[in-house]
């Protein structure tokens, strides 16, 4: 019995990673192809060479970043904060970006005047995407800090959790169904005023729209493969919504259902109903 299909970022990074264990993985799930093209990476021994990873995963960032700005995302994301900051009743602190990537979604709220005075921090697993996200801030003259840290532990990077907003895009996918009411559970346990996660809502019509996309607008072969399988990964509305409901119960939630290529990315919102922290 074939193993649930995995992306091939998510098995090469952080480095070091073993090129051998990467690919027997992936052989697991049925992914043969995605397995060939792990064994085609340099390695010194069976380690993943650092480097080319480290180049491999800014080239498939920076394809995220296209597609971002095509969907418009940091747009839509600056237009859902505004709504969330309103129903919080409360002086926006601070935004923490989970799986900020390359820091685009930051970088471009950092010259958004609605933010002004808006602590802006990025969290990602990967020490290179964070120095790369530094460097782009440093070159774009924004304020966003970005930091190492485990997005799926989401108080990894809130030493004061009152007023702020959690938000991500495209990391929900990468949590098993299993873990989802635990996800939220952090959000609970750390008081934060909301938040906002965008992914898509799975179907045949996001999966065919994605794979036509990925074939005609991805150059990188693994941008390819994890970005057409993102989006059958991804949760239904459905399940967000219970997930929360368990996980953090304090949260009044809200996600549209349905298949959109209009909003391939739809947020699972929430905010805090009782107390103030």
């Amino acid at each position: 019995m074939s193993l649930p299909p995995l992306e091939i970022s998510d098995l090469i990074t952080p480095a070091p990673a073993s090129r051998s264990g990467a690919a027997a993985r992936l052989r697991g799930s049925g992914q043969e192809h995605a397995a060939r093209l792990v064994e085609r990476m340099p390695a010194a021994g069976d380690v993943l060479d650092p480097d080319h990873v480290a180049a491999l995963m800014r080239r498939v960032h920076a394809e995220l970043q296209r597609l971002g700005e095509e969907l418009q995302l940091p747009q839509r994301v600056s237009e859902d904060l505004g709504s969330l900051r309103e129903q919080v009743g409360r002086p926006l602190r601070r935004v923490v970006d989970l799986g900020c990537g390359s820091g685009y979604v930051l970088r471009w709220l950092s010259h958004d005047p609605s933010f002004a005075g808006v602590e802006l921090v990025g969290v990602d697993h990967d020490r290179r995407l964070v120095d790369w996200a530094r460097e782009l801030a440093r070159a774009d003259r924004c304020r966003a800090d970005f930091l190492v840290g485990d997005a799926l532990a989401p108080g990894v990077a809130i030493e004061d959790p009152a007023p702020t907003i959690i938000i991500s895009s495209g990391v929900l996918h990468h949590v098993p169904g299993r873990d989802l009411a635990a996800f939220f559970a952090g959000h609970e346990a750390a008081g934060v005023a909301g938040f906002a996660h965008y992914d898509p809502e799975p179907g045949w019509l996001t999966s065919a729209g994605s794979w036509l996309f990925h074939r005609a607008r991805m150059r990188e072969a693994v941008s390819r493969h994890d970005g057409n399988l993102s989006m059958r990964r991804a949760h239904p509305s459905r399940a967000l919504l219970d997930a929360v409901r368990v996980g953090a119960p304090s949260y009044a939630a809200a996600c549209d259902g349905g298949q959109s290529l209009s909003r391939v990315l739809r947020p699972v919102v929430g905010v805090r109903e009782s107390g103030e922290r």
